[in-house]
């Protein structure tokens, strides 16, 4: 029978790994950990960082060089190179995990039984870039990790298994990650043991709950203290560490941290400075500020910030310079 996850009765599959970040991590090593065979990995070519702009390699490429695997940074997985040698190396199923770039149909075909993806949603919630962000802004309690077979749409291939995950109130998305990270490799090796004994098929989306969670813009992580506290506290978590929630001061851009819900009430926008904490006015209650970073500084605590500015009575975040 045909190979897309139908009667084959491998007990042991050649895996190619494709991820780049962090989050990806450790479903790789879970992976070598694993019963199967992980021949090589594709990443992204090593990215120019930090100031000096130096190389540096994805987190990927150090645990697989690591482990003395091959490692393939195609431009675009387009390129021969990568396909010729991707068709080489002849793998039974190639596991992805935040790879970073979308896979022609014709490398989809390559390995036997498709590419399968673990996603950070339990789709068909949040398809897309950033699902882990979106449900923390979108005020979700529930949310998990999905294995599914890649096809040439979004997000949209059938479904193998899912594990779910309780959103913590101070989460940031950084901290969900890691933890869907962590919770979701066990899912993925799980789906390589089903996918090698053939007792596992994927199963369609549902047509209904579809959402999408495109990659989150600087522009998306703007503070708007017009909003609820409740929506301004899940905005920054969504957006911490990445792209960072910020608003302005003075004219300039702040970059603020995860904040506090409290049971004040101050202005739209206004700051209290007070001994020890910083209240800012939401649409009802005000928000404790944590940390915040000014522009070409360090973080630091709000209090100390806004004891080294001094702000005035009534002033405000979020305006823009006169």
């Amino acid at each position: 029978m045909d190979g897309r996850g139908r009667a084959s009765r491998l007990r042991r599959v050649r895996l190619i790994f494709a991820g780049t970040p962090e989050v990806a991590v450790p479903s790789l090593r879970a992976l070598l950990d694993s019963d199967h065979e992980v021949v090589a990995v594709v990443t992204r070519p090593d990215a120019r960082v930090g100031r000096g702009r130096r190389l540096e390699p994805s987190p990927v490429r150090v645990v697989a060089e690591e482990a003395g695997l091959e490692v393939l940074t195609p431009t675009r997985p387009t390129d021969e190179d990568f396909v010729a040698r991707l068709t080489e190396l002849a793998p039974d199923c190639c596991p992805v995990v935040a790879y970073g770039a979308l896979l022609p149909a014709e490398v989809l075909d390559i390995p036997t039984h498709g590419w399968v993806n673990l996603h950070f949603s339990l789709l068909p919630a949040w398809r897309g870039a950033a699902p882990a962000q979106r449900a923390l802004i979108a005020g979700d309690e529930i949310t998990g990790a999905s294995t599914f077979l890649i096809e040439t749409g979004l997000d949209t291939g059938p479904v193998f298994g899912t594990m779910t995950e309780r959103i913590r109130p101070d989460d940031t998305s950084g901290a969900l990650l890691e933890r869907l990270a962590d919770a979701g490799a066990p899912l993925l090796v799980a789906t390589m043991d089903g996918i090698a004994s053939g007792d596992l098929e994927p199963q369609a989306q549902s047509g209904d709950g579809i959402s999408h969670a495109a990659k989150l813009t600087v522009d998306d992580a703007r503070i708007d203290f017009t909003h609820p506290a409740l929506a301004v506290d899940r905005l920054v978590r969504g957006c911490t560490p990445a792209p960072g929630a910020w608003t302005t001061f003075r004219g300039e851009r702040l970059k603020v941290g995860p904040v506090t819900v409290t049971d004040e009430s101050l202005p739209v926008g206004t700051i209290e400075a007070r001994k020890r904490e910083v209240l800012v006015g939401t649409a009802d209650r005000a928000v404790r500020l944590g940390e915040v970073t000014p522009l070409g500084k360090k973080p630091m605590p709000a209090a100390d910030w806004a004891r080294g500015v001094r702000i005035d009575d009534g002033e405000r975040l979020g305006e823009e310079s006169a």
